[in-house]
């Protein structure tokens, strides 16, 4: 048993969540994997028992935030109820995810895109736009949602909730509350998606 923090358990997952909780505090730069030891009280080499670098620690945090936000998406997705009500609680659950995490999200999306990211980490990095076009084109064969690329209708989706949540990170809203704000933009964004009548 060792002296300090840790002294049981699962090493892998005490280490990721320190390093989340530095990554907010002090953003990347502040993770180093002899400072994450010394944090837990554990030896110095401890912690390559399950990163080899400092990289593999960013890299499976990553992939831990993908994780996170795909099984909410996915979880607004499947809920019962009309398909555009499952696309707005989508919006929200995206807007939530990345305002309470905003410098995992930006990690999650620099990781998937640096040279050499895993294959795991792209596929990861696009199931919640999977998850978000495998939804439109359910609104669209029910005849709720205009015709056209899924996929491409996902995209301009996501960018209006990431903009969104982007602009509240940099306290960019002024006076206006999150939750209007959000609540706004899904309207527009729904409405824009609605199949024209006639």
């Amino acid at each position: 048993m060792t002296e300090g923090p840790y002294h049981h358990g699962n090493l892998r997952a005490a280490l990721l969540e320190r390093a989340e909780a530095v990554l907010t505090e002090s953003g990347a730069d502040g993770l180093s994997l002899r400072a994450l030891a010394r944090d837990l009280g554990v030896s110095h080499a401890a912690p390559s028992r399950h990163f080899r670098d400092r990289r593999a620690l960013l890299d499976a945090l990553a992939v831990s935030g993908f994780d996170r936000l795909n099984e909410r998406l996915r979880a607004a997705a499947d809920a019962p109820g009309p398909v555009p009500a499952r696309l707005a609680a989508l919006g929200r659950a995206y807007v939530e995810f990345a305002v309470a995490h905003a410098p995992l999200l930006e990690l999650m999306f620099s990781a998937k895109h640096a040279d050499g990211s895993s294959a795991e980490l792209r596929e990861l990095g696009h199931r919640s736009l999977d998850t978000t076009a495998e939804l439109i084109a359910r609104a669209q064969a029910e005849g709720v949602v205009r015709a056209g690329d899924p996929a491409r209708l996902a995209q301009v989706a996501f960018s209006t909730v990431h903009g969104l949540a982007t602009l509240a990170v940099g306290s960019l809203l002024d006076d206006t509350p999150l939750e209007e704000a959000t609540d706004l933009a899904l309207d527009v964004l729904l409405t824009g998606l609605e199949r024209p009548a006639g």
